[in-house]
Formats: structure tokens, C-alpha cells, sequence
């Protein structure tokens, strides 16, 4: 976190977990994190993003306490809502409203919670997404379970998959869609990430071509 903007993210995967708004006609009203970590993802939707409410499922309280005390995550308001509790279990058992966005970014030490990689997790996030909704996972590719991990993602979105490594290597950020209706083409994608580039000062010229060397792709459009 940078003291004199604790905003910022720092962390390059975490830059790339927001190219998720490249996806959706209209910015996200509704967000829900599992994990929270130092707090970076929540904070960023929380003051750049003011229209958007944020629900974060996180496992230890110690962690929302460091969060809190050490990186200026903001009180739980009408705006945010922080739950103690395993991800994977509050997601299966989460039968409110539907959200926009779902950011999932789980690890024990250097691993991915394997709970929070399952089938049935997987497809709880799917479930748990607006008609126009996009769930991003953080995965890191340089382990022996990434491919099993992909795969189960894939199938919980029927294939409405995209994939965008992040700066930092061995980061790769996981995009299902609830739908794959939507303008893919490169024009459309491209005046998308200008918009977002100049409101929210991420570099979302650069997702666009990451997202290119990563997917099939024609000279006109992103397939889908």
C-alpha cells in the first residue's frame, strides 16, 4: 500500500482483476470479494466506484482486524459489509440479491484455497451473477493444480471464459461471464478501456492487449 494513496493498487494482478469492467455495459452496483488480503480490491471499488455496494466474505478475523487497523479499509456501513466466514460455505449458502461483480482472490501462504477452486464454488459464483454479470478469479498458473482449477472454471461457465495474465508472471486472472451477448469488437473494447483508463487511472489500453495475446480472436473482435 502506498501511504501518501491508499487507494492505489499497487499490485499489478490486482490492476488486472479490474479489467472485469471491460465486460459490462455499466459500471457494477453491487460487488461481493471472497478474501480479503490487505484490503486493496475493496478499497478501490469503495472510493472509485461510489454508486457500488460491496459485500467481502473473508475467513480470519485477524485479517479484516489488520485490514482495518493497518491499510484504511474503511467500517462496515450501508455501503460495505464484512462477513467472517468461509468463502466457499457463505457463497453455496447465499441466496440474496444476485451481484454484478464477484472478485475471488483466496490463498493460504502461496496456494489457492482449494475450497475456493471446486465445481460447486465455481458454479455458486455463477449462480450468484446478474444476467450481465462477471466473476474474476485470481489463479496462479505455476502451480501443478492451475490446469484443474481453469478447467473446473471453464465448465461453470460453459466456456464463457476469458483469461488475462498479469504484469507480474505467474499471475493469470480468470473472467466467466454470465453472458456472452455483448459488443466483443476490437472498436468497441478499445473506446470501452479509454473511458475507463481516464476515470479510474488504470491501464486499460494494456488489458485490451493482454486480452488479445491471450484469446481467440479474429482482426475485428474478441470471440466469445
Amino acid at each position: 500500500m502506498r501511504i501518501a494513496d491508499p487507494v492505489h493498487l499497487e499490485l499489478a494482478y490486482t490492476r488486472a482483476m479490474m479489467a472485469s469492467l471491460l465486460f459490462r455495459p455499466e459500471l457494477p452496483r453491487h460487488a461481493l470479494s471472497i478474501g480479503l488480503g490487505g484490503g486493496s480490491l475493496v478499497k478501490f471499488l469503495y472510493h472509485r466506484l461510489p454508486a457500488c455496494r460491496l459485500e467481502v466474505v473473508e475467513c480470519d478475523p485477524e485479517v479484516v482486524a489488520m485490514a482495518r487497523g493497518y491499510f484504511s479499509l474503511p467500517e462496515d456501513s450501508g455501503r460495505l459489509a464484512t462477513v467472517v466466514a468461509d468463502g466457499a460455505e457463505h457463497l453455496a449458502q447465499r441466496h440474496t440479491a444476485p451481484v454484478d461483480l464477484v472478485l475471488v482472490d483466496v490463498y493460504d501462504g502461496s496456494r489457492q484455497v482449494a475450497g475456493c477452486a471446486t465445481r460447486a464454488f465455481f458454479a455458486s459464483a455463477a449462480r450468484t451473477l446478474t444476467p450481465e454479470g462477471v466473476c474474476a478469479v485470481n489463479f496462479w498458473s505455476n502451480t501443478s493444480e492451475f490446469s484443474a482449477y481453469r478447467d473446473r472454471f471453464l465448465d461453470a461457465f460453459s466456456g464463457r471464459v476469458l483469461l488475462l495474465p498479469a504484469a507480474r508472471p505467474g499471475n493469470v486472472i480468470a473472467f466467466g461471464l454470465a453472458s456472452a451477448d455483448g459488443d466483443w469488437r476490437w472498436a468497441c473494447l478499445r473506446a470501452r478501456a479509454a473511458t475507463l483508463e481516464h476515470s479510474l487511472g488504470l491501464e486499460y489500453g494494456a488489458f485490451v492487449d493482454g486480452l488479445r495475446a491471450s484469446n481467440p480472436y479474429t482482426e475485428n473482435r474478441l470471440l466469445m
